[in-house]
């Protein structure tokens, strides 16, 4: 069974705007905004014969949500070269997918207010269902242009590897 430490001096959560993306073993240039993870067990209702009047419950199958991944518009073509290996406009009957490499593993990390890494989880087996390259446009707004793709995938896990960081104490001088 593993040992876990526990820094009894954090009390605080971890923020939600310190994250980084990786896919490829490189992480992926101005990522703004993740979705959350989420898994759904589908509840099985069975009843025995002899009891007509309550349903047992037990465990089914697991879902997992699709991740939605945001940025702002770049020259950076990660996004779309990924969804272009999905379906290719123009790349003729029965090239339309790379099924060689549409699927990608990827890892979202969370850091501290110091920039340690805390959290790391694996997503498994994401391809992209959903791609926006370019936004709607208003003439009148004052927002950055966003693009984003959605990402299927067959689950994701926790890296246990990656463990609590003994995060940094300082003096302030006096005087």
């Amino acid at each position: 069974m593993a040992e876990f430490t526990v820094n009894t001096k954090r009390f605080d959560p971890y923020k939600n705007f310190k994250f980084r993306v990786k896919w490829d073993g490189k992480y992926v240039a101005g990522i703004s905004k993740v979705t959350g993870l989420k898994r759904t067990t589908e509840v099985v209702k069975h009843r025995d014969g002899g009891d007509p009047s309550t349903s047992r419950k037990s465990p089914g199958r697991n879902e997992f949500d699709a991740i939605t991944l945001e940025r702002g518009v770049t020259h950076d073509r990660e996004f779309e070269q990924w969804a272009g290996k999905v379906w290719q406009l123009g790349a003729g009957l029965g090239a339309e997918v790379s099924l060689q490499d549409f699927r990608k593993d990827l890892i979202i990390e969370v850091y501290n207010e110091a920039g340690q890494k805390a959290l790391a989880y694996n997503v498994h087996r994401c391809w992209v269902s959903e791609y926006q390259a370019l936004p709607d446009f208003d003439a009148n707004a004052n927002a950055v242009a966003i693009q984003h793709i959605k990402l299927e995938n067959e689950g994701w896990e926790r890296d246990i590897a990656v463990t609590e960081p003994t995060e940094p104490s300082f003096t302030v001088p006096t005087g």
